[in-house]
């Protein structure tokens, strides 16, 4: 299932800076970034779960935010890109 990420974590003391590094690599581990805080993830429903959790583990609630969006299995329909940034298929061929 294809999943949005976005999250928004407060930097005005040094733990939001070490919040934001360590929620930034965990969506890497996992997705593809197609915004500065804006990654999309093409995962099965237990893996996402797993890295939701983690998420919600690495957030401060009271100072960051983090946002799910859920565009499911048939999501090529859902998703338009205009611009100058190319964008991927997460479903296409890998190249090594």
């Amino acid at each position: 299932m294809m999943v949005i990420i976005s999250y928004d974590v407060s930097t005005s003391d040094p733990n939001g800076k070490k919040r934001l590094r360590k929620i930034a690599k965990e969506c890497q581990n996992h997705a593809q970034r197609v915004q500065n805080s804006v990654f999309e993830a093409d995962l099965d429903y237990s893996s996402f779960l797993k890295l939701k959790s983690k998420l919600i583990d690495l957030m401060d609630s009271e100072k960051d935010s983090l946002r799910f969006y859920y565009l499911g299995n048939n999501w090529h329909k859902r998703v338009e890109h205009i611009g100058a940034k190319t964008t991927y298929d997460p479903e296409g061929v890998i190249i090594l």
